[in-house]
């Protein structure tokens, strides 16, 4: 072997040494391809639902097309094949597509709100909803799914999807999409129908699945406000577990069944009940590109004699409140109360009264003054200071008489340095707040006004679609987080964003938190004080935890909390500078003054102590005899 032969093998080696460790993934490409992977696995599971989704319907089609060539005497043998046609009706607020294959709604986009991508948002969609009826007949069921209906008396509101039998029978499902509204009447009609149908069948059944897409920005916010959700005829609204797999065997007709997320439904409302329902809520992976996949199973009354028709109704629209109170004026019963406004849900029943009797008629109110919906929680807010600052005054003066009679109580504390003297110095100190007048526990009236208000804003403002993409302020969205400070990398704990408004609510909490534990600090004595010391900690580390609750929470709630803490705080530092120390212990001595000359007062509170006092002391013979 020549010179020039090595030199060519040494040469190709390096070439081939350089090429594996140039062409190799970095750490970064390797981190993507796992990624990719992940993302891969995700999307099988989403394939998997969607094929779960359509396998019955692509099995029943093929054989279906294979009975209608070996059978075309079969009743509606003829509809078994034919061409898939879609079916537009629309009205100024909805737009539904209906297909010939099956004869159902395949599509519906509303035309007044958008998603995120600045489309109007679609609740049906044929790619991922199923919807078909079963009818048992004597030769084989009637299955709407694998037929090719008919569409006739077509207009834009308007059409009737109708199967032809081989003897003059028919099965037709009207569709009418009444005007400036969301609601869609749906009628089953049959004629001759009733020598084919299997004896003492007196309903049909109703097959309904569909995986629900997010429509806002906040995956984990929005899939916690979306369930399947069912009204009891002759009960309450009910809803499946929102966190994990859940099903259910309904024993109770129903009013109706609701596919919801958080501010959109597409309900399915029987008028003859849905008896024997079978519902099935499963949560989706983030990255399936879908919230839940509902399933539901039920049947309806059906008269085979073709005298009277299964009429329903879909709403298929926004979750307003007031707008589904509204419903009821197109009912296809006179005077019935549909309920479905129950979709907005308002918190327990204390807080629900709250909101749909107070919060909403503001709400409503302020809006229609024309503020944007910033201002008008601003506005709710300094209306809501307002009505509780009579109690918000009479607690700060309960702790200010309390801090003026702080040096006197200091001497009692003094007066009984042991522990087992502790209820005789409690005693005193009660009957010391006594004869000057002081409640000790009129400071917690305002917080127990304050809290059902609390808690009924923080079940109001995340389900308030009129928030929905309303900007204010550096937030572009009240209903959802503001992210302007936000990063590519999701952080344990906190994602991928700092919420603004969350961080000022947890800092105004710090401030609302220091002066309430400042002013609870200045009047007290003894044990109570050094207990204070040890809650101070957890007060303000409070804070802390709420800015991990409440970063994936809506911008609006948490601006709402920082204006109402910035204000209650504002509130307290305003009354302590108003008031005057000594007026005040002036007037309480004045207080002391006419208890002392008042016997029978003093009398009553003396029996009180001793019995207080005979307590006491029959609980320590107790413990002694033990």
């Amino acid at each position: 072997m020549d010179k020039n032969t090595i030199t060519g093998f040494v040469l190709i080696a390096l070439v081939l040494i350089g090429f594996t460790y140039f062409s190799q993934p970095s750490a970064e490409q390797i981190a993507e391809a796992r990624r990719q992977d992940s993302i891969a696995a995700v999307n099988a599971e989403k394939q998997r639902v969607l094929q779960q989704q359509q396998a019955a319907k692509q099995v029943s089609s093929d054989s279906s097309a294979l009975m209608a060539a070996a059978d075309t005497t079969s009743l509606f043998g003829m509809h078994k094949r034919g061409q898939n046609k879609t079916v537009t009706l629309q009205n100024e607020l909805l737009k539904i597509e209906l297909n010939t294959l099956g004869g159902v709604i395949t599509d519906a986009h509303l035309k007044d709100y958008k998603d995120q991508k600045k489309k109007p948002v679609q609740l049906f969609s044929k790619a991922t909803s199923y919807l078909h009826y079963i009818l048992p007949l004597k030769e084989e069921n009637l299955k709407t799914a694998e037929m090719y209906f008919n569409a006739e008396k077509q207009t834009d509101s308007t059409v009737t999807m109708t199967l032809n039998g081989n003897d003059g029978s028919t099965f037709a499902i009207e569709y009418k999409l009444i005007p400036h509204t969301y609601m869609v009447n749906v009628a089953i009609r049959t004629n001759g129908l009733e020598r084919h149908v299997m004896p003492n069948v007196k309903t049909i059944s109703i097959e309904w699945q569909d995986s629900i897409r997010p429509q806002e920005k906040g995956f984990t916010f929005e899939n916690r406000y979306a369930t399947l959700t069912y009204k009891e005829k002759n009960g309450g609204m009910d809803y499946l577990n929102e966190a994990k797999e859940k099903e259910e065997d309904i024993k109770e007709t129903l009013d109706w069944v609701a596919f919801k997320n958080q501010f959109f439904s597409y309900v399915l409302i029987g008028y003859e009940g849905l008896e024997k329902a079978k519902l099935k809520s499963t949560p989706l992976a983030e990255e399936s590109g879908f919230l839940k996949n509902y399933k539901a199973q039920m049947e309806t009354p059906f008269d085979a004699t073709g005298k009277s028709s299964v009429n329903m109704q879909f709403y298929i629209g926004p979750n307003k409140f007031r707008l589904l109170q509204q419903m009821n004026d197109y009912s296809l019963e006179k005077g019935k109360d549909l309920e479905l406004d129950e979709l907005v849900y308002l918190g327990w029943p204390l807080f629900k009264y709250i909101n749909r009797f107070f919060t909403i008629y503001v709400f409503d109110w302020l809006t229609k003054l024309g503020f944007s919906m910033g201002v008008v929680l601003l506005l709710i807010t300094i209306l809501l200071k307002v009505l509780v600052y009579p109690t918000t005054r009479k607690s700060y003066l309960s702790s200010a008489k309390m801090r003026v009679l702080k040096p006197k109580l200091d001497e009692i504390n003094a007066k009984y340095p042991n522990s087992e003297d502790n209820m005789k110095k409690q005693q005193e100190i009660m009957a010391t707040y006594s004869k000057y007048g002081v409640s000790p526990m009129g400071g917690c009236l305002p917080i127990l006004l304050q809290m059902p208000i609390w808690i009924a804003m923080f079940n109001f403002v995340p389900n308030a679609i009129e928030l929905r993409q309303q900007s204010f302020l550096w937030a572009d969205d009240l209903s959802t987080y503001d992210d302007v400070i936000h990063w590519s990398t999701n952080l344990p704990f906190i994602g991928n964003h700092l919420s603004i408004f969350c961080l000022l609510f947890c800092v105004s909490n710090l401030l609302y938190s220091w002066i309430n534990m400042k002013m609870q600090k200045d009047s007290m004595v003894g044990a109570q004080a050094e207990q204070m010391k040890m809650m101070q900690w957890m007060m303000m580390l409070m804070p802390v935890f709420f800015f991990f609750m409440f970063n994936d929470y809506s911008s609006g709630l948490n601006y709402y909390y920082f204006i109402s803490l910035l204000a209650s705080a504002v509130t307290f530092w305003w009354l302590r500078w108003r008031t005057d120390d000594k007026k005040l212990l002036a007037k309480l001595e004045e207080n002391y003054k006419k208890n002392m000359s008042n016997p029978q007062k003093m009398k009553g509170l003396a029996a009180r102590l001793e019995a207080l006092q005979k307590q006491q002391e029959q609980q320590k013979q107790r413990l002694n005899r033990k």
